[in-house]
């Protein structure tokens, strides 16, 4: 069985009605989220400005890994480019170090078109090639639902922290899909929290992923064309 902890009830807690068909949706998934015992996010996002390290070396993709499809990933100077090609299954770019375990985490995100994609962190492979771990999604813009910035379970079904609180709803609306967006993630211990733009976003807690690589994902749909950049984390 695995193990799963959300934090104590808080009366903020209230599904918007819009998205209450997806609590029965997941409520039988490994990680399902339980409403009321779900926490908020209402801390300021971390400091940024000191003590990074980049992730990409801005001249090419040395120390990332591809895993999964055969999804393009291009090196182009202070951008990663990631585009999707249909009919391909989910692809993965992740770093080649695979024990990355407390710290905040940031990077900045735009589409060019539109598609969805996530963030891998703290994340594991599965036998040959299955990427397993915990993702901050990002939902392409014609979903209309408004969750980046929350937690999805990569290789094991379902959201562990859905945006689906009437109290997510500046973090719902917080994605401009024509600018560059920042992403931003705290994790220290089993403690996980995210920011969209500066808003918060996710909190949760678990047990099970404390430590891993990243990843930038390329979910399987019909286009995508993805530029990612000044990708930096800070260790704790």
């Amino acid at each position: 069985m695995l193990s799963t902890a959300f934090g104590v009830e808080n009366q903020e807690n209230t599904v918007d009605p819009k998205f209450k068909k997806f609590i029965s949706k997941y409520a039988e998934t490994p990680y399902a989220p339980v409403p009321e015992k779900m926490l908020l996010n209402m801390d300021p996002e971390p400091d940024l400005s000191s003590g990074f390290t980049e992730l990409y070396n801005r001249e090419n993709l040395d120390n990332w890994i591809q895993r999964g499809a055969d999804n393009m990933y291009e090196a182009k100077g202070e951008v990663i480019v990631g585009t999707y090609r249909p009919p391909n299954a989910n692809s993965y770019l992740c770093t080649s170090r695979d024990d990355f375990q407390d710290f905040i985490f940031t990077l900045e995100v735009k589409w060019l078109e539109d598609g969805n994609s996530g963030i891998q962190f703290r994340s594991k492979v599965q036998g040959k090639d299955k990427v397993v771990g915990p993702q901050i999604e990002l939902e392409e813009a014609k979903r209309k639902r408004g969750w980046s910035g929350g937690i999805y379970a990569q290789g094991i079904g379902g959201f562990i922290y859905p945006l689906w609180f009437k109290s997510h709803e500046k973090a719902r609306g917080a994605i401009n899909y024509s600018e560059w967006n920042r992403i931003t993630l705290f994790a220290k211990g089993e403690t996980v929290k995210t920011w969209v733009n500066g808003i918060p976003a996710a909190h949760y807690t678990n047990k099970d992923f404390t430590k891993g690589y990243f990843a930038l994902q390329l979910h399987k749909g019909k286009t995508g064309l993805i530029h990612f950049r000044n990708i930096k984390v800070k260790e704790l």
